[in-house]
């Protein structure tokens, strides 16, 4: 996937109507200030398309970006930052709840952890959620610029055995040097036209991506 266009549709609090829906969705999913405005950012090579900060908590709407005018990226407010009051954190939460619960155009969520930490509480608990509601996801791990490249299987086995998955299907991503970025877009790729390229199948006709 080569993404040539990106534009910022909206924020919102509730989950609702918004002038893009009806495209294939991702969602980026984490902890607050695991990156995933930064991913964002590096993904659609916009240094500003996601607000960023070093503040933890900055993104606390969810906010939807098109890209191509074919798929929607949906940044989900970061969950887990301990210094806002228990009525953010709930607010934050009720967000994605009916996010979930209300999406029909949702294709798969990225679950986006830190390569230099074990999964926290809140990360065990999306992971969960993900699996229990039976929504595909992949497990990717950011900030792999900061852990030499020979350290990162030492790094992500604890990810691994608590979430579940195994080190192949992990994405080591750095949003510095662009560490796992194209198997990223493949990979968004891939999910967002797997129905699309099963209902071709039997058409003589290729279909261009």
């Amino acid at each position: 996937m080569i993404v040539k266009r990106a534009d910022f549709i909206t924020s919102m609090k509730d989950y609702g109507a918004y002038p893009t829906k009806g495209c294939p969705e991702v969602a980026f999913a984490g902890k607050s200030n695991v990156g995933k405005s930064s991913m964002i950012n590096k993904l659609t090579n916009r240094a500003k398309l996601a607000r960023t900060s070093a503040t933890p908590g900055k993104t606390r709407l969810i906010n939807v970006y098109q890209i191509n005018g074919e798929i929607n990226f949906v940044d989900l407010p970061g969950y887990g930052f301990a210094k806002v009051s228990k009525e953010e954190k709930l607010s934050w939460g009720k967000m994605m709840q009916d996010y979930f619960a209300k999406t029909e155009d949702l294709c798969h969520v990225f679950h986006l952890v830190d390569i230099r930490h074990e999964p926290t509480d809140n990360d065990l608990e999306m992971n969960q959620f993900l699996r229990q509601a039976g929504i595909p996801f992949t497990v990717v791990a950011t900030k792999a610029d900061k852990i030499s490249r020979g350290a990162r299987l030492k790094h992500l086995a604890p990810i691994c055995r608590a979430l579940a998955v195994q080190p192949w299907q992990v994405i080591p991503f750095s949003a510095e040097d662009g560490t796992g970025r194209q198997e990223l877009l493949d990979m968004i790729q891939k999910v967002c036209y797997a129905e699309h390229e099963i209902a071709e199948e039997g058409d003589a006709t290729p279909v261009e991506k």
